[in-house]
């Protein structure tokens, strides 16, 4: 088996709001991974004492445990202890209903010899590659397919999309969320690869057409997910001004992380 791991911040200064884990048990027999992009919070309150670092590590952090310590758990269930634990840690001191409490997607990945699970929640992407080839993405495409001027500002988006039917969902201090993920199991036999990436990796693809997601795979299996990361930054740098980039984007630069497995 192959693996490899890469999670760079936006900016050198800030920290990196993502996470990024592989689990491989002792058995030898099969693997998950988990990726978070944590959402970053905007300036005004958000009721939480805490940072969105700290969020996203305790969330991964319980994702990585239970994944591999409870193989026939399902991943939605997965991802509901795991947000009701980590919501547990701070609910006392914080207002866990405000509307920006610290977030994150999540992209969840789980291989036996039997089969291949998966979740995603959000706007991370995975890819599922099949032995001969055949790539497919699994997206959470709501957020994607919400009109742009309804994400005019902000407080719009707080007040009537986020996390909110007819909206979009993130893992935030609600475990009832987890029902909300696009999941599914495939063959084992079907799957050779599975590849994780937070939107700020992702941008290859989504926000800068430098090819489809069958691409963006060859890219990392044949020069590496540093490769992928570093040419996201030539690309944002190139077009600082948000030019070219389809759709535009909120900043320069983003948290960028790959999670590569060839199983």
């Amino acid at each position: 088996m192959r693996t490899e791991l890469v999670s760079e911040p936006g900016l050198a200064d800030q920290p990196n709001e993502d996470f990024a884990s592989v689990g491989l048990p002792a058995s030898g027999r099969g693997g998950s991974l988990v990726v978070l992009d944590g959402v970053t919070p905007p300036r005004t309150a958000t009721g939480c004492l805490h940072s969105v670092p700290w969020f996203t590590a305790r969330l991964g952090g319980a994702l990585t445990e239970l994944t591999v310590s409870l193989p026939d758990l399902p991943l939605a269930e997965a991802l509901s202890r795991a947000i009701a634990r980590t919501a547990g840690a701070h609910a006392e001191t914080c207002d866990l209903s405000h509307p920006r409490t610290p977030q994150a997607t999540v992209v969840l990945a789980r291989w036996s010899s039997a089969a291949v699970e998966y979740l995603v929640l959000s706007d991370s992407a995975l890819l599922l590659e099949a032995p001969d080839g055949t790539l497919t993405p699994v997206l959470d495409d709501r957020l994607s397919r919400l009109p742009r001027s309804a994400l005019a500002t902000d407080a719009m988006v707080d007040a009537t999309l986020r996390n909110k039917e007819g909206g979009f969902f993130t893992a935030a201090a609600d475990p009832g969320v987890a029902a909300r993920a696009v999941t599914g199991t495939l063959p084992r036999e079907g799957v050779r690869t599975v590849a994780a990436l937070t939107d700020g990796a992702a941008r290859w693809v989504e926000k800068f057409g430098e090819g489809d997601w069958t691409e963006c795979l060859a890219l990392v299996r044949k020069q590496g997910a540093r490769a992928l990361v570093d040419r996201v930054r030539e690309l944002e740098l190139l077009d600082a001004a948000g030019e070219r980039a389809f759709l535009g984007r909120s900043k320069t630069h983003d948290d960028a992380t790959v999670v590569y497995a060839e199983l």
